[in-house]
């Protein structure tokens, strides 16, 4: 896959963005362009959101396109379903992914079903955004990276950008998507690295992953949060004279086959990254699907660094719960003398 966006920006207006600041600038560059769309969510209009994503506008837009909601996330998020079943676009922000537990049955029964339970007839574009993921010492439930419930459930696109520019054309492409999106943003990621980011609309294809890096001696697969981890850990690699296909998936419901096989069947070796727990997670889906198109090119054992199978610690060994570029390093040391 060609990776267009150095010659994209040389045609437009851009700006320097944190990941948070992109998008910001993506809601209120599609409550501009679309009066469909709309955002709900808890203290997202006078107060500008917990993280600040939607600061600013309430005062632009009004409080009938930024609804301040109560503190119910199932009773919003079923709002959203009537709202998108009648031809509006709502953007919905649930203040921490550990936060979607409440509104999970409305997700499971309605929001990922209404296409099948109607036969077509209709259809939901509706987007779910949630900060999710640890590293930012947030107490118990609000760091949980619960990605996996939801690339379960057929009827629901699970996008995860890692910067900037990524953030801002995946969210236009998923609130012009005509089916839902969960859209989750690394927190640890959201005042990070800067981006120049086109200020004008653009988007990013639904269901492909990109090519970081690319390299001849192991694949590595991560998104989110666990890209600046694995960059580092690829970057150190190379004094020992390895070198790495690094893909960031950036969709993780559908996955891009294409692209793992691709990269897969050239190195012969796979690492897969997530912070996640290991069991269940989305790190195992990527395993069967190199199982199922490049079992005969490994040439040693695909290698998993997750997270470990308990609940999110709290502050003093959270970063202990975390996959570390060390790790990263001993994997892909591991898969290339094997």
């Amino acid at each position: 896959m060609i990776d267009n966006r150095q010659q994209y920006r040389k045609q437009t207006e851009q700006k320097s963005f944190t990941l948070i600041q992109a998008i910001t600038n993506g809601l209120e560059t599609m409550l501009e362009a679309d009066d469909n769309v709309l955002l709900l969510g808890e203290d997202i209009g006078v107060n500008g959101g917990v993280f600040r994503a939607t600061d600013g506008l309430l005062e632009k837009f009004g409080e009938k396109r930024v609804v301040d909601t109560p503190l119910s996330e199932a009773g919003f998020v079923g709002t959203a379903v009537g709202m998108a079943v009648n031809g509006l676009k709502p953007v919905v922000e649930i203040q921490f992914l550990g936060f979607i537990y409440p509104a999970f049955e409305q997700i499971a029964t309605h929001v990922t079903r209404t296409r099948a339970r109607t036969m077509g007839h209709f259809n939901l574009p509706m987007v779910i955004r949630a900060p999710y993921g640890a590293g930012v010492r947030s107490p118990e439930i609000h760091s949980d990276s619960i990605e996996a419930f939801f690339t379960h459930m057929p009827g629901i696109k699970v996008v995860c950008p890692s910067n900037a520019y990524d953030a801002k054309g995946l969210l236009i492409a998923s609130i012009e998507d005509p089916d839902p999106v969960l859209f989750l943003e690394p927190m640890r990621l959201y005042r990070g690295e800067r981006n120049d980011v086109p200020l004008d609309k653009y988007t990013i294809e639904l269901g492909k992953g990109r090519y970081v890096e690319r390299g001849d001696d192991v694949t590595v697969l991560a998104w989110g949060a666990m890209m600046p981890i694995v960059e580092k850990a690829v970057a150190e690699m190379k004094a020992k004279q390895l070198t790495c296909d690094v893909i960031d998936l950036r969709t993780l419901y559908p996955l891009d086959k294409e692209i793992i096989a691709e990269s897969v069947q050239k190195t012969g070796r796979a690492v897969i990254v997530h912070e996640a727990q290991a069991t269940g997670g989305v790190g195992s889906e990527v395993s069967s699907i190199i199982n199922d198109t490049s079992f005969l090119y490994l040439k040693a054992p695909i290698e998993r660094v997750t997270g470990f199978d308990v609940p999110v610690p709290l502050f003093s060994i959270e970063n202990d719960y975390l996959p570390t570029s060390e790790r990263v390093k001993r994997a892909i040391e591991k898969v290339v003398s094997f």
